[in-house]
């Protein structure tokens, strides 16, 4: 079986660490293939470089296997250096690369530091997302949190709050419910999905008395995608979605705001939520915090998002693989 690709991300930060973990975590279940400098990986960790990824799935047992790429300068723990900057790109890319080609069955990318990115090879995109966005030659992507209580998505994502109303369009929720509808599908097996939606303002709205975003927009929407054989449900009020009983009647809640979607998944479940990137030709995962420079290299990072990022990125290969 093709290996899952990890990405290194920012050396200085827990990124080596949680894939070290994660490795001996699953060695005798998922093949792995760690793309970055093997300088970089806890003391100690066993490791065995290779020049193919076809060769990942036979040493991943014993050893963690690692395409080499050389960062040149050392890292230090919880201290950027925008050095390596090119080689934390350059990994991402690989990674993409070989999914896309099928050597890998998907990419799960370890947290990046977006300043050393900016400051040592100018990188031009916000983030993640952005850059697999545009190595696929697709702007029409969608951001999703799971773990097994719940999925969210929220609509509009890194954008200040009183931004939101306005780039909240019909064409924008039109897309997202699109895109998450095709990828509970395609890359969770889910045959009917049934969606959530939520509404913008307080009590959805109170039929207009709290807001007419929902009256205008958002319902609207939904309507048009009920005709096409969509099974969505809203806009709901954000404040009673996420009991345990509300959420056995939906497979994933879409969200208008970072928060909105963002607060109850973390308050679920903090340490095994993924950020999944729907809408793209491959599989990607993260696990879903950053590169926490206050304890890298103290040996206490707990690696249990990495360890869900790569199970839910073998369970959606195999989903995208049956289909």
């Amino acid at each position: 079986m093709n290996p899952i690709a990890i990405s290194c991300g920012e050396p200085a930060g827990i990124g080596p660490e949680i894939a070290a973990a994660a490795w001996d975590k699953l060695r005798g279940d998922i093949p792995l293939l760690w793309i970055g400098d093997p300088a970089h990986l806890p003391a100690g960790t066993p490791y065995q470089t290779v020049t193919d990824a076809v060769e990942a799935a036979s040493l991943c047992p014993n050893a963690l296997p690692v395409l080499a790429q050389d960062f040149g300068p050392a890292a230090t723990a919880g201290i950027a250096n925008p050095a390596h900057a090119r080689g934390v790109i350059d990994a991402i890319a690989t990674g993409v690369e070989l999914t896309r080609r099928g050597a890998t069955r998907a990419l799960c990318t370890a947290p990046i530091n977006k300043a050393a990115l900016i400051n040592g090879a100018d990188f031009p995109y916000p983030g993640h997302t952005e850059y697999l966005a545009a190595l696929a030659d697709t702007d029409q992507v969608v951001m999703m949190l799971a773990c097994d209580a719940l999925r969210v998505v929220p609509t509009t994502i890194h954008i200040p709050l009183n931004a939101v109303a306005t780039q909240l369009t019909a064409s924008l929720l039109t897309d997202t419910l699109l895109i998450t509808h095709a990828a509970l599908r395609r890359d969770f097996g889910i045959a009917a999905p049934r969606i959530a939606v939520a509404g913008l303002n307080p009590h959805a709205g109170e039929d207009g008395k709290m807001g007419h975003e929902e009256n205008d927009m958002i319902a609207p929407v939904l309507t048009a995608l009920r005709t096409q054989g969509m099974d969505v449900t809203g806009p709901l009020p954000a404040d009673t979605m996420f009991h345990a009983g509300a959420r056995v009647r939906y497979d994933v809640a879409v969200c208008m705001y970072h928060d909105q979607a963002l607060i109850p998944i973390k308050t679920l479940d903090f340490s095994g939520g993924v950020n999944v990137t729907l809408g793209l030709p491959f599989v990607r995962t993260s696990p879903d915090h950053g590169t926490a420079f206050d304890i890298a290299g103290q040996g206490v990072a707990d690696p249990t998002s990495m360890i869900a990022a790569i199970k839910m990125a073998a369970t959606m290969a195999d989903s995208r693989e049956q289909r």
